[in-house]
């Protein structure tokens, strides 16, 4: 058993109590309060949405304002409860989001709930392709232009990410049908699948709605190819957007990386520079990527509203536009907010990630 120590003047010093706290107690900590923040942004966001449309009045009269006489449009106003105060319209459209209601739609009176479970997943699929593009393309080549810094390669790839990241998505998407459908014959114009192929996927029991998932179901080479075959180039148009912000921030942070001790200590030790770059500096450039992932899946929803309506990939993006151009703000509504969800959900996910990798963010 220690004693406490004497000191000089006759005093004796206490141990100080330890308030270190545990690596596990301070993400836990990160967790709760970056979860307690999803709730005010997706309260903010859903307040945003509703009362910017209602800028523009009532969704019935913005639908069919002109087609009916004002006796059926006032019956109609009243029968949907639009002629009652605003506030008291928001209060009862929370009420409903609670109960997983985001209402029906005017134009083919269809609940919101069900447009957002038949078009979502193919919405999903195509950011996951996206994701990956983005990842095959923008990392690698980042890793390379780290590589032969301030080489002619270097200048052309730094060139190449700026393309990438200013090229406008249905801009690329038209210029890759063009080439790619319309010259060279290779791949599909638009859609998600050949009529043959959806047909075989919609008699499967309880189809997920994702068709890569559901050909595998199906067991057919066939259909799993024409599904790869359609993806190819909505992935393309919006996964180079992502890729040029994956190459740059990997150059960026891999040379950086390049110039700590302990890579010149390696260096020093013959290591050549590919393996300096493959070995020691890949992982830590992976991490800006990360935290700037919730981000880049927002800009990838965004985009994905324009390569749906490009290459007619039927998901929230394609039916997004159809309800605009129809003034069906119910149904609009219902897709931004589930999307603001979406990106809030996934802003989450992804900060509890990097905290995982780099407990520096967790401070």
């Amino acid at each position: 058993m220690t004693s406490p120590s004497a000191q000089p003047g006759g005093t004796i010093a206490q141990a100080a109590p330890s308030t270190k706290s545990s690596g596990g107690g301070s993400l836990l900590r990160y967790v709760v309060v970056r979860f307690l923040l999803i709730i005010p942004t997706i309260f903010i966001l859903v307040t945003l949405v509703f009362f910017l449309m209602r800028t523009t009045g009532d969704p019935i009269t913005a639908a069919l304002g002109g087609r009916l006489t004002p006796d059926q449009l006032a019956e109609r106003v009243h029968e949907a409860g639009y002629d009652r105060p605003v506030f008291v319209q928001y209060i009862e459209y929370l009420g409903g989001l609670f109960r997983g209601d985001f209402g029906t739609t005017i134009s083919d009176h269809r609940p919101v709930t069900e447009i957002l479970l038949t078009y979502g997943s193919a919405t999903l699929e195509l950011a996951l392709y996206g994701l990956i593009v983005a990842f095959i393309v923008g990392i690698p080549l980042g890793m390379w232009a780290a590589y032969r810094r301030d080489k002619a390669s270097d200048a052309v790839l730094r060139v190449l990410a700026i393309l990438f990241y200013a090229t406008p998505v249905f801009f690329a998407g038209m210029l890759l049908k063009l080439v790619f459908s319309v010259g060279l014959g290779l791949l599909p114009v638009s859609g998600r699948a050949s009529t043959r192929t959806e047909l075989s996927i919609q008699l499967l029991d309880d189809p997920t709605g994702i068709h890569l998932i559901d050909s595998f179901r199906l067991g057919n080479p066939d259909a799993i190819g024409d599904v790869l075959s359609h993806a190819a180039l909505p992935a393309i148009a919006l996964g180079l957007l992502t890729a040029g912000v994956f190459l740059r921030l990997v150059r960026t942070n891999m040379i950086g990386t390049l110039t700590k001790d302990y890579v010149d200590a390696a260096r020093s030790r013959g290591v050549s520079e590919f393996r300096l770059v493959r070995k020691h500096a890949y992982r830590p450039a992976l991490i800006p990527i990360i935290t700037v992932m919730g981000m880049q899946i927002a800009l990838m929803l965004a985009g994905a509203v324009l390569t749906e309506t490009t290459f007619e990939w039927k998901g929230l993006g394609f039916m997004l536009v159809q309800y605009l151009q129809s003034r069906d703000f119910v149904a609009v509504q219902g897709i931004v907010v589930l999307l603001a969800i979406i990106v809030a959900i996934t802003n989450f996910i992804v900060d509890i990630i990097a905290a995982l990798i780099d407990p520096r963010v967790r401070y």
